[in-house]
């Protein structure tokens, strides 16, 4: 039985010898996580200096869009690291670091969809009521929370693994998981796997309901409404859902992937997939679908053209 201390390591062993090819791989990462951060820094600062977007939506949009770095960072490095490495091996603070940004963005991503999925109830089933009761005051508690009882929740569930005492220090796959270090324990982990249990129930379940719960009456409006109504909600829902299903996909194949063994190559790139596709897909899909964002960026774009052509 081994107690990790700050001189211990972990193993990712789903890294293979890739030969001279590791380097086009790097390549290839580098230059998305790049783009992940250029894509999101470009909206949240379109956002940001733009007085006309200080609305909840967009609020919430740049909570995601800061997510998505954080997130990402809490990925790319280490993995950029471990590709040029041949001896792929992560001390255990910073492997208990990198669980820590995993799954606290994953659980403020579904928090943040849950959020923008009543915000978009407000607006289409209530349009009366919906500045009294989304207030400024209302959309920052709201991204407050969601970010504070995130980080609360996954800081409980790091401080319950790190004292285990473990049999072994191999994980199978290409980030430190908090699953696959629960399994190698020695020691009794009966309240990790309930704590496990509740705080799974309550990063997606719940934010789940509540999604499901606001879609239904979303629809029922848009069945009963008029024709504009239902455009109103296709135009601001479509791009929610495609970001709701992409970021949905990847997190559950992840659970599954840990819970059942699955250990080949393709199933731990599936696995890493919510930490890669939503960070770059997202700036793309609200981007392009949200007409206000659309034409502010284009508004900036052809007013620095316009300098340089002075110039």
């Amino acid at each position: 039985m081994t107690n990790f201390t700050e001189d211990s390591y972990f193993i990712l062993d789903a890294y293979f010898d890739a030969g001279p090819t590791k380097y086009l791989f790097f390549l290839l990462l580098l230059s998305l996580y790049s783009l992940i951060i250029c894509a999101n820094v470009l909206l949240i600062v379109v956002i940001c200096v733009n007085r006309s977007l200080h609305e909840p939506m967009y609020m919430f949009l740049c909570s995601l869009f800061v997510n998505e770095l954080y997130g990402s960072t809490g990925l790319f490095p280490l993995l950029l690291l471990q590709i040029l490495s041949d001896v792929h091996t992560v001390s255990a603070p910073l492997c208990f670091l990198q669980i820590f940004c995993v799954y606290s963005y994953g659980s403020v991503e579904f928090y943040n969809l849950a959020i923008m999925s009543y915000d978009r109830y407000l607006a289409i089933c209530c349009p009366l009521q919906y500045n009294t009761r989304m207030t400024s005051n209302t959309v920052s508690v709201l991204i407050a929370v969601s970010w504070i009882y995130a980080l609360l929740l996954v800081a409980v569930t790091v401080s319950l693994s790190s004292p285990l005492q473990l049999c072994g220090n191999i994980i199978n796959k290409v980030y430190c998981d908090n699953y696959a270090i629960v399994k190698l324990a020695c020691s009794d982990t009966t309240l990790n796997n309930i704590y496990g249990l509740i705080s799974t129930a309550f990063t997606i379940f719940v934010p789940l309901t509540l999604i499901f719960f606001t879609y239904m009456r979303i629809l029922k409006v848009c069945f009963s409404g008029s024709k504009q109504t239902r455009q109103k909600a296709v135009s601001t829902c479509t791009p929610h859902l495609a970001s709701l299903l992409n970021f949905s996909f990847g997190a559950c194949f992840e659970v599954l992937q840990s819970r059942f063994n699955m250990n080949t190559a393709l199933q731990n790139a599936l696995a890493a997939q919510f930490l890669v596709v939503p960070p770059l897909v997202n700036p793309i899909i609200y981007g392009m679908n949200l007409q206000q964002i659309r034409s502010r960026m284009l508004q900036r774009f052809t007013h620095r053209t316009g300098i340089f052509r002075k110039n």
